[in-house]
């Protein structure tokens, strides 16, 4: 069965050995002496072994009290230490936040976010992994990231919390020497003969479901990454869809890049995190810096914030 000892109890010991007196321990802890030496007595008691000789001069460590001592700094410089630890945490001096996102934010909008949090929060690390958008949603699910990106309306599970953070039109990516290139925006109509080079895995929800069927693509090509899609699209007929935000990317493997009209298609971005109890102190900061900067590109892109 436990000891049940108290600090205060193990600190009153401390310091009338540090002291060699029970009125300057008395004096240091702001107690009266009666106060302190009760401590030491119920500490002598509990432990059922004395730890402290007394005698009319001096007071000193018993043979087991001296043996006691070092035990007792360590458990407080232990605790000291772990409640520093949580108060740099509090005040985010120190502090981990794992980030999943799927291409294309991986490679556009998450490089100069995370670069900004870290600039305002030095003391905490960023760990981010692109993997594909069921991967974001499945590290969120088992604990191994606390905040993911993607496209929004994947969610179904009430668990994780959606709030669309961006909204961006769909813009096409040409060969240069297509003849749409030529043009300052295209038509999803002057588009569908094309093939359709496609890398995003809800292609039907977030954008299929918005156009009429006559205006689909009539031949599309999977593939799993921007990436390839865009070296592809370099060597081959055909165009592929991104948001506006991809341009810099986009324009990085020499292709065109035009606005698609009739209609306009937003491709909504969303953050998704667990419920703020359940957050760290340094997580729920980078979903307040997200939501914050985020009004700032709806200033330029129709995002609004919104729970979901």
């Amino acid at each position: 069965m436990a000891i049940e000892v108290t600090l205060r109890q193990l600190r009153a010991f401390l310091a009338v050995l540090e002291c060699g007196s029970f009125s300057e321990a008395a004096d240091t802890m702001h107690l009266s002496q009666a106060a302190l030496s009760g401590l030491v007595k119920e500490l002598e008691s509990r432990l059922g072994v004395r730890l402290l000789d007394r005698n009319t001069r001096s007071v000193g460590a018993s043979a087991v009290g001296s043996a006691f001592e070092p035990m007792v700094r360590r458990v407080l410089a232990d605790l000291d230490e772990a409640l520093a630890g949580v108060s740099n945490l509090k005040a985010l001096r120190r502090g981990v936040v794992r980030v999943a996102a799927p291409e294309p934010l991986s490679c556009t909008l998450l490089p100069e976010l995370i670069s900004d949090y870290g600039d305002a929060y030095p003391g905490i690390e960023v760990r981010f992994d692109d993997v594909p958008i069921e991967q974001v949603l499945a590290h969120l699910h088992n604990g191994s990231a606390d905040i993911g990106f993607g496209p929004a309306g994947v969610l179904t599970d009430e668990a994780i919390e959606a709030h669309v953070i961006r909204a961006d039109p769909l813009w096409a990516a040409l060969r240069p020497d297509d003849p749409l290139a030529a043009q300052e925006s295209v038509t999803w109509k002057s588009l569908r003969e094309r093939p359709l080079i496609n890398y995003m895995p809800n292609l039907a929800v977030n954008v299929l479901s918005k156009l009429p069927p006559r205006n689909h693509p009539r031949d599309i090509l999977p593939v799993h990454r921007v990436n390839t899609a865009l070296s592809l699209l370099r060597v081959r007929p055909g165009y592929v869809i991104c948001p506006s935000m991809a341009r810099a990317l986009v324009e990085g493997f020499g292709l065109a890049f035009r606005p698609i009209r009739q209609p306009t298609v937003t491709w909504r971005v969303a953050i998704f995190v667990r419920p703020r109890s359940a957050l760290s102190p340094a997580v729920e900061r980078f979903l307040d810096f997200t939501l914050e900067a985020a009004r700032g590109w709806g200033d330029d892109h129709g995002a609004t914030p919104a729970s979901r």
